[in-house]
């Protein structure tokens, strides 16, 4: 136990690191230190079409969160499929996964230009499945899973005021080792599945899969963030595909 308290108080102060640099890139980027121009600076020369395309893609990514909110609630409230969502066998761990590959990899495949109807029928079936997924946490009660969203809202707030405020291109880099990070904090979350978190090496892998996951989906956000700039300015205006928010 005494390891296992080590581990994770090493975690906390990793994760307590990582927020003193995210804020302290906040302040430098956002009071113009750095010398070269922020995507928020570029905004303001940005044609209406740009303005167009990242409103209508943060306008659905609300749309997705809303939905699998509203999807996490139902399920709550059906017996039969919280318990089929509880289930810790690995079959119903893959058919989890299955499904949630599967609907995004259906809602990607469908036209949002020449498709609306069945794009938008899709997105929601993706976030429904998404709100299933995430359904067992409501058992955690309600002032947990409120101050959980305010954390949640904290977090995807500021890191994505630090992507705005950054050098448009700076984060975009990062898609090499943020792979190398998710397969290691995949492999720590399979492995501390079979080692209890009371021995040194379980502890180990559970603070990497909690506190290195924290961190490595902070980095996500400046990356996930700058690309969908990055993608609303480059995506040609007269492509054969018109751009889609969805999949952005």
């Amino acid at each position: 136990m005494e390891t296992a308290i080590k581990f994770d108080n090493m975690g906390r102060v990793v994760l307590a690191g990582g927020a003193v640099v995210g804020l302290g890139a906040l302040c430098y980027y956002g009071l113009g230190m750095s010398n070269e121009i922020g995507a928020i600076e570029k905004a303001v020369i940005w044609p209406q079409y740009v303005k167009d395309r990242i409103h209508s893609t943060y306008m659905y990514f609300a749309g997705s969160v809303g939905m699998t909110a509203l999807s996490a609630v139902a399920v709550s409230r059906s017996p039969m499929l919280m318990n089929l969502m509880m289930r810790g066998s690995w079959l119903a761990i893959g058919a989890t996964f299955a499904a949630m590959i599967g609907a995004g990899m259906v809602v990607r495949s469908i036209s949002y230009d020449q498709s609306p109807g069945p794009k938008h029928l899709a997105w929601m079936l993706y976030a429904g499945v998404m709100g299933a997924v995430v359904a067992p946490v409501t058992l955690l009660g309600g002032p947990l899973l409120i101050r959980a969203a305010w954390y949640t809202a904290g977090i995807v707030g500021g890191l994505s005021t630090v992507a705005m405020c950054a050098p448009s291109e700076k984060f975009l880099n990062m898609g090499g080792p943020l792979a190398v990070g998710l397969g290691l904090v995949f492999a720590s979350s399979i492995g501390s599945m079979f080692l209890p978190p009371t021995s040194a090496f379980g502890a180990g892998l559970y603070s990497v899969a909690i506190y290195g996951g924290l961190i490595l989906f902070g980095m996500f956000l400046l990356y996930d963030t700058q690309k969908v700039i990055k993608r609303a300015e480059s995506y040609p205006v007269y492509g054969v595909q018109k751009y889609d928010p969805i999949n952005s």
